[in-house]
């Protein structure tokens, strides 16, 4: 009985994870996401002529031999509920899609953890990345938002440094805003980052994730022999007949975690 009693104690040294949330090919929850693991379902589509064009792509590039017209596809990225977020409609249209979907999935995990930033006196910090913005290529091109705009309201609209900055702005979080970039590597950086700074007494939450999204999705790519990138698109980790990464990626995923519950209440 002692044993358990110790055992329901509050552990300050303990992480749990509290809430989820994320978009992935095929998967708009953690729930989908899950059921597309469980089921081995793979999420790579063959791209028609007409993909390739509406991507800006050119469908002549099926007649080489090193391009691949297969890849994966996140829906609904030009989808932003702007006025949810307080945006005003130039605002949302010049913001990467990637930092707009990193915004809705953190608020989404505090939703899920049960947490309201605007209650209580929690510090609840955030810790992300973002990979670099194909969209500002977009805006670029764009002459009439330049010309609306300006150059400098669409680089702090995409430049990724901003992404947990702009997360913590806009969701009222008085914790740490760090923007973690180690390519590959962020998201879990970015988790083992807000773990120190919980055990650190740096925040009492911490917001963990990452978000990767080509904006002109469907246009395939190119490959070479022993470059990075899969001939088929298809990602064979800790395979035998691994050939590469698929690319480009479409992910956008966040995590809410917080130190010191009950150490019999989660499992990791």
């Amino acid at each position: 009985m002692k044993d358990q009693a110790e055992a329901q104690e509050t552990n300050d040294d303990v992480i749990a994870i509290i809430g989820t949330s994320c978009r992935f090919p095929d998967a708009r929850n953690p729930e989908e996401f899950w059921r597309n693991l469980c089921a081995g379902h793979g999420s790579v589509r063959e791209f028609s002529d007409d993909d390739i064009r509406r991507a800006g792509g050119d469908p002549a590039n099926r007649a080489r031999s090193n391009f691949v017209s297969r890849g994966i596809v996140l829906d609904d990225i030009d989808q932003f509920d702007a006025p949810f977020f307080g945006f005003n409609p130039r605002d949302a249209e010049i913001l990467d899609p990637q930092q707009r979907i990193f915004l809705e999935c953190a608020w989404e995990a505090l939703e899920d953890a049960g947490y309201d930033p605007s209650r209580g006196e929690s510090l609840i910090g955030v810790f992300g990345g973002a990979d670099l913005s194909s969209y500002l290529l977009n805006l670029y091109s764009n002459r009439e938002i330049m010309a609306a705009v300006g150059h400098f309201a669409v680089n702090l609209a995409n430049d990724k440094d901003h992404l947990t900055t702009r997360v913590a702005y806009e969701l009222n979080l008085k914790g740490p805003a760090v923007t973690i970039q180690t390519t590959c590597s962020t998201s879990l950086v970015a988790v083992c980052t807000a773990c120190q700074s919980l055990l650190h007494y740096q925040c009492d939450i911490a917001l963990a994730g990452g978000s990767a999204i080509w904006a002109s999705q469907g246009s395939g790519y190119f490959c070479q022999e022993g470059g990075i990138n899969s001939p088929d698109a298809c990602c064979r980790a800790f395979d035998a007949d691994a050939r590469g990464t698929a690319a480009p990626v479409s992910w956008s995923s966040s995590a809410t975690v917080r130190r010191g519950l009950t150490a019999t209440t989660f499992t990791l």
